[in-house]
Order: C-alpha cells, then structure tokens, then sequence
C-alpha cells in the first residue's frame, strides 16, 4: 500500500476528487495519509478533516524557502510518505523535496501542456491565456514534478472544448470537472498500481 501526501493551497477540489476516488475504492494500492497545507485557512484542510485524513499547515509566508523546504521534507518522511500529489499547491517545490522524491511527485495543470504552462501559468490566468490566443481545444494534464516548472513527464491529459461564449471563470469550471477531476484519481491510480 503506498503512502499519500496530498498539498494543497487553496479550496481542495482536486483533492475532494481524489478523496471520492478512495471513498469508491478507485485509488486502488494507495491511500491518502496526509494534508499538507501552505496556508492555514483554507477550505481543503475541512475537506480531509471531515475524511478523517491527518491534516499539517506548513506556512509558506513565514517561512524562508530553504525553511519551507525542510519542514515539508520533515513532514514527508515522518510519516512514510510514498507519492507525493500536488492539487493546487501554490508553492515551487524545493530540491530537498525534489531530490528525495524523484518520479515520486505528481502534478495536475489546468491546460494541455506543453500550452499554457510555465511560471505565471496557475488558475484564471491559464483560461484567460488560452481564450485571448483563441484555441477552440483546452484541458488538463497530470504530469511528474521536476526542477522545471510544468516540465516533467507527461502521466494523462484530457481535452475539453472551449466554448464561444466561455470566460476564464467558466472555462476553469469545465476543466476541473470534466478533466481534471477526473485524470488525476486515474492517474494515481496508474502510479500506485504499477
């Protein structure tokens, strides 16, 4: 049974998904162990509260990235951490943690890469971007973790339509639903059934 940590920044849509996915027996060998937080008032950390999965906040605002590197560090391999999944984690990895969990690290982007990712590529502004360049096709990727930003081997990618009345605001809503929340579970799961 491999070990999750799952980070987080934010509401935790993606990671309701995946708490879905294990609540349904989709995650297969996996289990979801830990919440790791950059923030302590966020909406994901009621989400594995009310999951019953352990729960940290590692504030990134008070800490110095070198800090911030090896307390998320220290969090992971105290509890036997595995796989590490990124859902809307807001904070550039570390190369303590990058180097400790090689191929161990997974990502989901809002876009499909190689579009529309990069630094300054996160939430609205990836819907915003592929609107203004006018692309008819956008979606989600799951994809490893390396020293690149959005850079690491592509896992799953799923397409949605964009459609002509959309706005970044509806767009990103589609995505999560129709792409997101749906390739990262499969993906994990791939990952922890291999």
């Amino acid at each position: 049974m491999k070990r999750i940590a799952v980070l987080v920044s934010g509401g935790g849509t993606n990671l309701q998904a995946l708490i879905n996915a294990q609540k349904e027996n989709r995650l297969g060998r996996c289990k979801i162990l830990l919440v790791i937080s950059s923030a302590p008032d966020v909406y994901a950390l009621v989400r594995a509260q009310k999951a019953e999965i352990k729960t940290l906040v590692i504030e990134k605002n008070k800490l110095t990235s070198q800090e911030f590197d090896t307390a998320l560090l220290t969090a992971l391999t105290e509890n036997k951490i595995d796989l590490i999944v990124l859902a809307g984690f807001l904070c550039i990895l570390g190369e303590k943690v990058l180097n400790a969990y090689e191929d161990k690290i997974v990502n989901v982007h809002p876009s499909l890469i190689p579009s529309f990712c990069g630094k300054g590529f996160y939430g609205l502004y990836v819907h915003k971007a592929a609107l203004e360049k006018g692309v008819k096709i956008t979606g989600a990727t799951v994809h490893f973790v390396n020293n690149i930003i959005d850079g690491g081997k592509i896992i799953l990618q799923k397409a949605v339509d964009v459609l002509a009345d959309d706005t970044p605001e509806t767009l990103q809503k589609r995505v999560m639903e129709e792409a997101e929340w749906v390739i990262l579970p499969q993906a994990v799961a791939m990952i922890c059934n291999k």
